[in-house]
């Protein structure tokens, strides 16, 4: 259960000390505190306090302070300032599915589907029987690969021996599933009691046409890709979406293993149904050039992390300004647009249009009209032309024309 945290708006309302709620020393190790969390978070845990509603509550409480204590950062601001240096947006949180409802557990499914990542915790009962050390463990050995099915919520154990020269070198372990099964992938110490404590955890992500997840002991500080940080913001805004997507990287708490065997374990992650996977266990001095590789990108990252920081700033600036021409750019076309609408009506009042008022059948000039004047009613005088003759021909056309029109047997 290491790493979980919760959302700053699902912390406690009355926080308490978390040095009080852990019942720990301000002086505690790091050691200390994971194995007070342990044993508090087993105490608490939903699982194990179905009918208890106070129990998830402190449950709560204990992952609450023990995201500020278990991480060196908010442990300093903490101890300097108390809750108030603490950034709550920043504070992720992760639920556990071993004892939700049919309903609730369709709902975290569906959000999942959507795009929006669910981080969930590991099941109690797989990690009190890791404490007990009553779990069934494999061997892997290095170098090799081994593939099988686990059920939702419960857990493969596997164990992988090294030497002092493959210690040196490195050790890396990968969980792959072409079946694109949500998991995790979990690393366990040995606990006084001859258990296994859970001190690493990582969660299965979609890698091209298959999830994975894997853990780097590699020497040198290796990250881990955290694609759940601030992800309902980033859903609403696509910019901060870029800007804060390289802020999901974040150090491994564990960045070498001393010679001798180690627990992993493979966790069913699934909502509905088993997940299948293949696990391996590699010597990196097999893949010097991709180990190398690997800590050159990461610290190409980074560097793009820190400029992407200032570059941001730079473009929020620009786009305001963008903004601000783009409504200056609306607002003048608007303003063209009227005024060559104004010039255009002014320019048709320029018009002389004839026109008949029907009541008095006489013709008259209109100016501005726009009633439409038949040719036949008008037709202005010609120099030169018998005007006499040609109302005579047309009258006599007329009269011919409206009799073989109506079949009139009217004489001319």
């Amino acid at each position: 259960m290491a790493g979980l945290k919760m959302e700053g708006p699902s912390a406690p309302a009355l926080r308490r000390d978390p040095y009080e709620v852990l019942c720990v020393s301000r002086d505690s190790s790091d050691q200390e505190i994971k194995t007070a969390y342990r044993k508090l978070a087993l105490k608490y845990h939903p699982d194990k306090n179905v009918s208890n509603p106070e129990a998830s509550e402190l449950f709560k409480e204990v992952a609450y302070s023990y995201s500020i204590l278990s991480d060196p950062e908010k442990r300093r601001q903490y101890d300097n300032l108390g809750f108030e240096a603490l950034a709550a947006d920043g504070m992720d949180m992760e639920i556990d599915l071993s004892n939700l409802g049919t309903v609730n557990t369709v709902f975290a499914a569906l959000f999942s589907k959507l795009g929006v990542p669910i981080k969930t915790t590991v099941s109690a009962n797989v990690l009190e029987e890791a404490l007990n050390g009553t779990v069934t463990v494999r061997p892997l050995p290095i170098g090799t690969s081994v593939s099988g099915k686990v059920e939702k919520q419960c857990a493969h154990f596997f164990s992988v021996t090294i030497s002092d020269e493959q210690a040196e070198s490195g050790i890396v372990v990968r969980v792959t599933s072409a079946a694109q099964s949500k998991f995790k992938l979990l690393y366990f110490e040995q606990d006084a009691n001859g258990g296994y404590g859970l001190a690493l955890q990582e969660d299965s992500e979609k890698t091209g046409k298959a999830t994975s997840a894997g853990m780097y002991f590699l020497h040198f500080q290796v990250y881990r890709m955290d694609t759940t940080v601030n992800a309902l913001v980033m859903a609403k805004d696509p910019e901060a979406a870029f800007f804060k997507r390289l802020e999901g990287l974040q150090p491994c708490e564990v960045s070498e293993l001393k010679a001798g065997t180690h627990i992993f374990a493979v966790y069913g992650d699934n909502f509905f149904k088993p997940a299948t996977y293949t696990i391996e266990a590699l010597c990196a001095k097999s893949y010097e050039d991709t180990t190398h590789k690997l800590k050159d990108i990461e610290a190409q990252i980074l560097r793009k992390r820190n400029e992407l920081h200032q570059f941001e700033t730079e473009y929020r600036k620009a786009l305001a300004r963008f903004q601000e021409v783009t409504n200056r750019y609306s607002q003048e076309k608007q303003a063209v647009d009227e005024l060559l609408k104004q010039r255009d009506t002014i320019h048709s009042s320029f018009t002389v249009v004839r026109s008949i008022i029907s009541a008095g059948g006489s013709g008259h000039f209109s100016n501005g009209s726009s009633s439409k004047v038949p040719s036949e009613d008008f037709k202005a005088d010609s120099p030169g032309e018998d005007s006499s003759s040609d109302s005579k021909d047309k009258s006599s056309k007329k009269k011919w024309f409206n009799l073989n029109l109506k079949g009139s047997d009217k004489k001319l």
